[in-house]
């Protein structure tokens, strides 16, 4: 039997703020009225005291409307609702007429439901039944409003009473917990808006342009429902559950949405259509398109692949060490550890993997889903009662939290008078008892959300929940990326949602998402394992954004972790690799090779491979793309073990080196072949001479090639072609090798080659006859000139015999006595005009600075001629096969080692003082050094004494 609301409500609780009653009290006492105002407040007190000293929210709405407080508790709580929805659904004006009653009716809504809860009048589905229809009827009216506005205009011309609505074609869907009539106490409503393009056209008038009215209609209904005025405001309203909403106006046409969720559909986003439901507009339109969503939201079958994914959304809620760590203060009561999303997820995706086959478990609402799960054997018995009392405790304290201030919030205050407040609402009166509640509900749906994963894939973070489903980002995940070391944890949020959306190529397939949802928080660990999360994300983004297609990397990375740790770890402090991958995302197809993380030491069969792929290529272009792939591959593979502490820097020296070995190999016999295709055949031998670096095998990821090449023919011979003679045609082939080897095509390019260091430099001939190398060597060349000699290495012939004659005329040139040369003082004359006109760029200058490598290699070189003395041209093996000059060989190791580091990381300058501390770390880690500081320290000790010793080893006035 209906009777008076104040007849039926029981006190909260405590009262925890009586000052704050009392005040209320007395404000009500004075608003009093005739006809037993005084009497039905006195009985009503009780009650409405324990509200009063918790909640500024709801003792404002009471003082401010006193004779509307009245009315609720005078009247049956059901027919009170029912008024108020009624008179919300009789309003029928433009905007700016409803905004006033509008806010009136939602506050005399709240101030009911919160009387009826707190009283214990209403359970928990009357309430937010009771706040979802509200919710209905105010969106009605909403466009009702539109409506208006807009035939006012002459923009719409079908009649006011349309039974396809207030504007036929136009439609939305309640979704969330608005679409399951579970709405929070002070939630936003999610609203998707569609529009049928057939229907809509003939409700406007000629020439309207249709995406541009939906979309003016929906910021008009949202901001009529969202404005704060002095009456309030009504519901915050989302638009962004639509199709990719970054990307998509606020309205969608129905039929790209049916094209988007068939083609790019998201497993939550099936997961957040299980609660949708028509609530305004053309309701037919609605029911055909939910329709034909069905298949879609409810698939009959599953692969194994889709099921890991639905999985790896529950795993994403942390779950790790369940249980553990949780207390009151603070606590996230819906999004947190323990909250009302584990046991919603808990349900929603075992839905989604059951109920394609049995329609009884596709409940739209949380309780009724588990106990449908329960009833058909998928969920334990005592599971359900423990997790569906708990969801209805959860959802009464997250309804008090949001009673105090009228907040979107789900946390419980940490300030202990706060929180005491909302324990006062919910019928307890010592915080301590309160909180010690809390927790046990907490750990127990914890618990209970962690049993699901016991013996599955690990996909969990210990950092904390990594959630990137929904259309903003989530509070918790946030503070986990903090936790890992993100300084800006909302743009890195932003992304890993945008790429589950399917908008880069990695993604854009079902099969590719599924598996990005499990590698996501192995990505994020990773980074965070690295030292440096904020240096290595946007180079992974770079790289990730760039791949044409993704299954095969993604699956790669889960099936080899220590690989996928390794390339991440490397993007932290390595941008040149990051790059690399970035511009040519191919690099990595280098990993999927067995060979990959083979010792630099071994023979990988790299030439043999180069030279099959280029001749398999058919003309000289494709030789020379063929021959970048494998380069690419083998460089990004020699860096990555340089940088990861697999290879020493000689082991690495000799892999930089053996690589452009095979190039020059396989292009100088394709830039010959190419050179005859053009002039036709020449009797004669030409050579190519490695110097420098990779002369001495000893380059970097960054090593130019110095060469030049020999040749010798018959005098007189000429070309069958184009009867070029030797000098002309070996010119030529030697022009096709420097493009050949330095020109950029569509696959990259390979090296800068640099040919001044050949006899007359720059001025002479880029390719020199045999016999005049001889005659400059015996007649012309400078000392420094016999220094570069030294490095000289024959790479290629095109004859075995022509490369022992070449390689005889080097030696012989290096053997050759010279008279009244003092070798000793036009070394350290050398290095006086280098340290006046070549001044190191700063401390890390590891070849220029006092001490520095160009110090070591002064001296090995001045060594070799001092004793002409021709072997393996290294400088280490040869400071330590001809001296005893330890100190420089150190020094020179150390730098070397440090120059691999910083050229396989960084091209161009770097000062590794401004990069990451893990980069800073691997530096001395290489060094031996304990840390960076002590490094520089004793690097510095290493370069003075290395100075000396050069000073030692190169004496002014020795006769060399």
């Amino acid at each position: 039997m209906a009777k008076p609301l104040f007849h039926s409500l029981k006190p909260a609780g405590p009262v925890a703020n009586a000052a704050a009653a009392d005040r209320l009290h007395e404000a009500l006492i004075e608003a009093a009225g005739t006809d037993g105002w005084s009497d039905t407040l006195a009985a009503a007190w009780p009650a409405l005291a324990p509200v009063a000293g918790a909640s500024p929210y709801l003792s404002g709405l009471m003082r401010r409307r006193p004779a509307h407080l009245r009315r609720i508790l005078e009247t049956d709580p059901d027919a009170a609702l029912a008024d108020i929805l009624s008179r919300t659904d009789a309003l029928d004006d433009e905007p700016e007429a409803m905004k006033q009653p509008l806010r009136v009716l939602k506050a005399d809504l709240h101030l009911l439901t919160a009387l009826a809860d707190l009283g214990g009048v209403w359970g928990l589905d009357a309430v937010t039944g009771a706040l979802s229809r509200f919710a209905d009827a105010a969106c009605r009216a909403a466009l009702r409003a539109v409506g208006a506005e807009q035939r006012a205009r002459g923009r719409l011309i079908s009649p006011a009473d349309d039974a396809r609505g207030p504007v036929p074609g136009l439609f939305g869907l309640a979704m969330g917990k608005h679409g399951a009539n579970e709405l929070n106490y002070s939630s936003d409503i999610d609203i998707s808006l569609f529009f049928e393009p057939r229907l809509l056209t003939l409700a406007l008038r000629e020439g309207e342009e249709m995406q541009d009215f939906v979309n003016r209609a929906a910021r008009t209904l949202a901001t009529l429902l969202t404005e704060r005025t002095a009456d309030g405001y009504v519901f915050r309203v989302d638009l962004r559950l639509r199709p990719d909403p970054s990307s998509t106006p606020p309205v969608v046409a129905a039929p790209a949405a049916l094209a988007y969720y068939e083609s790019v559909g998201q497993n939550w986003e099936r997961a957040a259509f299980i609660k949708a439901r028509p609530v305004l507009g053309d309701l037919r339109s609605a029911g055909r398109f939910l329709k034909a969503l069905q298949p879609f939201i409810w698939r009959r079958s599953l692969d194994y692949a889709a099921v890991l994914d639905i999985q790896a959304i529950k795993r994403q809620i942390h779950v790790h060490k369940t249980g553990e760590g949780l207390q009151a203060a603070g606590a996230n009561l819906k999004l947190g550890r323990g909250g009302i999303r584990e046991i919603e997820f808990y349900a929603q995706t075992q839905q989604l993997i059951l109920g394609g086959r049995d329609p009884a478990l596709r409940a739209s609402r949380t309780l009724e889903a588990l106990s449908a799960l329960s009833a058909a054997g998928h969920v334990p018995a005592d599971v359900t009662r423990e997790l569906s009392a708990a969801y209805v405790e959860l959802r009464g304290l997250e309804h008090r939290v949001q009673m105090l201030d009228d907040e979107q919030t789900h946390r419980l205050p940490e300030a202990a008078d706060r929180r005491a407040a909302v324990a006062a609402l919910a019928g307890q009166g010592d915080l301590a008892a309160f909180d010690a509640h809390v927790e046990r509900l907490l750990v127990g749906v914890n618990r209970r959300y962690g049993e699901l994963f016991e013996g599955g894939e690990e996909l969990d973070s210990a950092y904390g929940s990594l959630v990137f489903t929904g259309v903003e980002n989530d509070p918790e995940t946030l503070e986990t990326l903090r936790r890992m070391g993100f300084s800006e944890p909302g743009p890195v949020a932003d992304t890993i949602r945008s790429w589950h959306h399917g908008r880069i190529p990695a993604t854009r397939t079902e099969r590719g998402r599924e598996l990005f949802t499990r590698l996501a928080p192995r990505l994020l660990e990773a980074l965070a394992r690295s030292g440096a999360p904020d240096a290595a994300f946007p180079r992974f983004a770079a790289f990730f954004s760039g791949l044409a297609a993704g299954v095969q990397v993604q699956a790669l990375f889960l099936n080899q972790p220590r690989l996928f740790e390794m390339v991440v770890g490397v993007m932290a402090f390595a941008p040149r690799l990051a790059r690399t991958l970035a511009r040519q995302p191919a690099a990595l197809d280098g990993v999927l090779d067995a060979r990959f993380l083979t010792d630099l030491a071994e023979d990988t069969g790299l030439t043999e491979q180069m030279a099959r792929e280029a001749g398999e290529a058919g003309d000289f272009e494709g030789a020379m793309n063929a021959v970048r792939r494998l380069h690419r591959e083998q460089l990004f593979r020699i860096g990555m073990h340089a940088l990861s502490g697999r290879a020493g820097p000689e082991a690495a020296g000799r892999a930089y080196a053996a690589l452009a070995d095979a190039a020059m190999r396989t292009l100088a016999p394709a830039a010959l072949a190419e050179t005859e295709r053009l002039g036709g055949a020449l009797p004669g031998a030409v050579a190519v001479v490695a110097l420098g670096k990779a002369g001495s095998r000893e380059m970097t990821a960054g090593s130019d090639l110095d060469l030049m090449t020999l040749y010798d023919a018959p005098a007189g011979a000429a070309s069958t072609i184009k009867d070029w003679s030797a000098d002309v045609f070996y010119v030529r082939f030697t022009q096709r090798l420097i493009s050949a080897l330095s020109a950029h095509t569509a696959e990259g390019g390979l090296y800068e080659v640099d040919m001044r260091l050949r006899p007359t430099g720059s001025k002479g001939p880029v390719s020199v006859r045999l016999s005049a190398f001889d005659d400059y060597y015996a007649r012309e060349a400078e000392t420094w000139e016999f220094m570069v000699l030294t490095r000289a290495r024959v790479v290629w012939a095109s004859d075995p015999a022509f490369a022992e004659r070449v390689s005889a005329a080097i030696e012989a040139a290096l053997r050759r006595p010279r008279p009244g040369v003092d070798v000793a003082a036009d070394v350290r004359k050398m290095r006086a005009l280098m340290d006046r006109e070549r001044r190191p760029h700063g401390f890390w200058d590891l070849k220029l600075s006092a001490g520095g490598q160009v110090d070591a290699e002064f001296v090995a070189q001045y060594r070799q001629l001092q004793a002409a003395v021709i072997g393996e041209p290294l400088t280490v093996s040869t400071l330590e096969a001809l001296h005893d000059d330890a100190v420089l060989a150190e020094a020179w190791r150390l730098q070397q080692r440090l120059g691999q580091l910083l050229a396989a990381a960084f091209e161009g300058r770097v000062d590794p003082e401004s990069e990451p501390a893990v980069f800073r770390h691997r530096l001395a880690e290489a060094a031996g050094a304990p840390d960076f500081d002590t490094l520089k320290r004793e690097l510095t000790e290493l370069r003075t004494r290395a100075r000396a010793a050069f000073e030692r080893a190169v004496p002014a006035g020795r006769d060399g």
